[in-house]
């Protein structure tokens, strides 16, 4: 798992770069089409980790788990079923899934831990990741749903 982590690199920062070509001719950019599924199928296959450091990719990974939404819910993931109800429900926004602290007291101890998604959801690629100042922060700031309850 860690090496699949420092291979990914940047890509699985909250704030990717985003680099677009340019053709030396002045024109409009057309809006991004969605590539329609080949299959009966749009994949779903994501893997969830929690690790310890600063970024996603230095972090020592502490747990993993996959999970499959479609065609149905299964993979490691404890509540695969309500994970995917819940990822639907955002339509893969993983942001959404991170909120204000829930009135928990946390102490100011730096102990940083990362959360990764990482993998196709809906037939798109997937990278997201978020850091927490330590265990006790990122339990109050995550929803309460199943997606990252593992």
């Amino acid at each position: 798992m860690r090496f699949f982590l420092k291979t990914v690199g940047a890509t699985t920062l909250v704030a990717a770069c985003v680099m677009s070509g340019t053709t030396g001719t002045a024109q409009a950019d057309a809006p991004a089409a969605k590539a329609a599924p080949a299959g009966l199928y749009t994949p779903s296959s994501l893997v969830l980790a929690v690790g310890q450091g600063d970024d996603a990719a230095t972090a020592t990974m502490q747990r993993a788990v996959t999970l499959t939404c479609t065609p149905k819910a299964s993979g490691s993931h404890p509540s695969a079923a309500a994970a995917c109800a819940e990822l639907n429900e955002i339509d893969g926004e993983f942001a959404q899934l991170v909120g204000t602290s829930s009135g928990v007291a946390c102490t100011k101890e730096w102990k940083p831990v990362v959360v990764t998604v990482d993998g196709v959801w809906q037939g798109r690629r997937v990278a997201w990741s978020a850091t927490f100042s330590n265990n006790c922060v990122m339990g109050a700031s995550l929803s309460e749903g199943a997606a990252l309850s593992f």
